[in-house]
Order: structure tokens, then sequence, then C-alpha cells
């Protein structure tokens, strides 16, 4: 696998646009963390990421969604909620108001510098915020929740017998995921006062709602009282089968899908809907690769206008495309079956079909018969072809012969020299 070598790199990995890093200042004058995941072009639009209750911006979820909306060009900041992550402040003195103006301030640091974000997107409480600051960014015109309760009041659920004691003593230490947070009364209050349903009902934006059918921390009731809430244009999408974290790569692939197709017909620009910049074709003879948020490993290849996919198989990866060495040997088998039935055709012989079957493995050098090296191990593939038709046996060595005078083999034969060059900037 070519992961094998992971551990002898030490390289940073290049995505098919690019990632920034940056901050802005929050409700309560504190610096937040964010980053700004931008398509290679120009964007179709800008979205703002609104992260789950006591996560952050670099979650698997939200940067996985994030960054593949920005394959599908949109650009979207994510960006850490006052006292999470990497942003400063007391998680313990902040609440779901300040929580939205801390997206208020997020949508403000867009439009000066970048663009006003069309697009709001929030996951779990994070989509009961998105919800409650639509207002107050008038730029938005799609709002999608991923897996939001219908009030925010909800999430107390979380603090268990704890929230006795938040009442009693005015705050009190709460685990989440492993992980203590310090709650005050003040935020109990706050959440149990936000006029959520009048917001939905109010929202002068599309909306979408995705929800798990079987997402146990917010069930999907919730889904359906938003959706009850809300005035047309509403959607309603749901997530069979994925858990409330969407801790499947394949599940957060899926949203930023569903949220491309759906929000293109609200928030793009109208000059470049039918053309996103993320996904112009490479120039002719050059092939793109670059990370898909399909999996850890994974990988989008763009070759002219086709895409192909590439990952490592499990445990390394999680299996979203063929290998590296897959498509190495896919190269090979296609360039000999191509050249088989070139000549074929032009010969006029019999050949009813081709079909070309390889492996590759390493071996000891003392096990290979024709090769040059003698000690250590050298790479073998072993093709097999099977040729179809009322071919005679003089006919079938000359398409062996054949076979290995495609280029792809040729080339794999011959001294190969790859320049690398760092194009950075």
């Amino acid at each position: 696998m070519c992961t094998d070598v992971i551990n002898d790199l030490d390289a940073e990995r290049t995505p098919m646009g690019s990632t920034t890093k940056l901050t802005f200042d929050g409700s309560r004058g504190h610096r937040l963390a964010a980053v700004l995941d931008m398509p290679a072009g120009r964007p179709r639009a800008f979205a703002l990421f609104a992260h789950c209750f006591t996560c952050s911006k670099d979650v698997p979820a939200s940067a996985r969604i994030a960054r593949s909306l920005a394959e599908s060009g949109i650009a979207v900041l994510r960006f850490d909620f006052t006292g999470l992550g990497h942003s400063e402040g007391e998680f313990g003195n902040t609440d779901f108001t300040s929580n939205v103006e801390d997206l208020v301030h997020a949508a403000d640091h867009l439009r000066e510098h970048y663009a006003a974000p069309t697009i709001l997107l929030g996951h779990s409480l994070g989509g009961a915020a998105v919800l409650a600051a639509t207002h107050r960014i008038p730029e938005a015109r799609a709002v999608a929740t991923v897996a939001a309760p219908a009030d925010p009041s909800h999430v107390a659920r979380l603090f268990g017998s704890s929230r006795a004691e938040i009442e009693r003593a005015g705050e009190a230490d709460v685990t989440l995921a492993g992980r203590t947070f310090r709650i005050r009364s003040e935020f109990l209050t706050d959440i149990e006062t936000q006029p959520q349903t009048e917001r939905v009902a109010c929202l002068d934006a599309a909306l979408l709602v995705l929800h798990s059918p079987t997402d146990t921390l917010v069930s999907v009731d919730n889904a359906r009282q938003i959706f009850d809430s809300a005035r047309h244009p509403r959607s309603f999408v749901a997530l069979d089968g994925a858990d409330h974290l969407l801790t499947r790569p394949a599940d957060a692939a899926y949203v930023a899908t569903v949220i491309t197709a759906w929000a293109s017909r609200y928030a793009f620009e109208p000059d470049v809907t039918d053309a996103p910049s993320s996904q112009e074709a490479p120039g002719e003879g050059v092939v793109r690769v670059g990370e898909s948020e399909s999996g850890h490993f994974a990988q989008r290849i763009a070759i002219g206008r086709h895409v192909l996919a590439a990952d490592e198989p499990p445990p390394t990866g999680d299996d979203t495309g063929p290998s590296p060495y897959d498509l190495l040997l896919a190269g090979l088998g296609a360039c000999t079956s191509m050249t088989v039935r070139m000549y074929a055709d032009r010969k006029e012989l019999p050949l009813e079909n081709v079909t070309v079957s390889l492996r590759h493995s390493r071996i000891h050098a003392e096990d290979c018969a024709n090769c040059e090296t003698e000690r250590g191990k050298v790479d073998r593939i072993e093709r097999m072809i099977r040729l179809d038709g009322d071919l005679d046996e003089q006919q079938r060595q000359k398409l062996i012969e054949i076979a290995n005078k495609c280029p792809v083999h040729r080339t794999l034969h011959s001294e190969i020299a790859i320049d690398t060059t760092d194009v950075t900037g």
C-alpha cells in the first residue's frame, strides 16, 4: 500500500483548493479561531458552518462536510464558538445567545473580507443557532440543519442528574463525550427562553432539514417539528443509517452532495451556477489529484472531464475507491486490452473479446528468474490475458506478443524520470 511509507514522510497534504486559518472578534470580544475552505477557483457561493454543542470546527463531520462542499465550488467558513476548540474565552461564560452572536460576527467577517454568506449550515445545536441567526444575516438565502433540535432547551437533557445541581448551586461540572464543561444556571435560563418556533415560522430563506431516523441523541421528531413550523420552500432528507455525529465518512459526503444540489436553486451566483470552478477540467495531458473527504486517505482524481476516486482498503483507509496500485494495474490492463483489440481489428483477426486480469505483489529477488536485481525485493505484476474467438495458435501467440508492446507496458519497463516541483503560492 502507498501508506506503508506514511511514517517516513513529513509532508502537508494538498487539497484541490485551499484551506486558510484565520481569526476574528467574537461576541464577547475574544478572538475566535476559524478555517476557510476555498474551492480551486471562483466560489459559487459562501457558506457559514456552525458546529455541534461542545464540539469544534475540526470534528470529522464538520471538516468532511466543509471540504466536500469546497470541492463542489462552495467556500465554507467554519469556526470555534467562544471557549471551544482554538478560540479564546471561557465556555462557562457563554450561552445559546452568545453562540448566535458569534455566528453574526462570523458573517460580518465574511462580508467584510470575502463575500457575505448566502448559505447557513448548522449541525446539532449549531443547526438551532443558524435558524436563530438567519434574520440577522440578510444575504442568507438557504439554511440547512443537520440533526438539529427543534428547541435549544433540548440540550439540557444531556446534563442528566447534574441539572438539579446547576439549578441549586448556580453552576456545576458536566461531563459530555468524555470532557468536562462548567455549565451555569444562566445557560439553562437562556436556552429555555428562546422563541425558536416563531423564528422558524418567519424564516425568510429556503430551508433544508437533514436528520437520521435512527438518531438516538436528537430524535427525528425534532426534524418534523422544524419542518412543520417552516413555510415553503422547505425540504426534508432522511439520513438513513447515520448516527448523530455523522461518524461515517460516507454520511458526511452524502450531506455535502445533497446540500450542494439543493442550494444551487437558491444561493449560487447566477454566472457560475452551471460551471463550478472547482470542477474545471485540468489542461490536456494533466491529471489532477486532491484529497476528498469521503475518507481519511480518499482522493479525487480529475482527468479531463472525467472524475475518479482512489483510497486505501481497510483498516488503513475507508475503501471509497481503488488503491493507487489498483489504478496502476488498471492503466496497464486497459492499455493492454486496447492494444490487442487495435491489432486484431487491423489484421481482421476473429477476436471476439479480450479480458486482462492483473495482480501486484512484492517478491524476493532470488525468486525472480528474469530480474536483474539479485537481492532484496522486487515488484511483480502478474498479467493474465484471456482471448475469446476462433483464433489459431499462431494468432494467439502474435496477440500475446503485441500485448507486451502496449505503451504503458513499455513505460513500466523503461527508465522513468519523475520531476517534483513545489508550486505552492
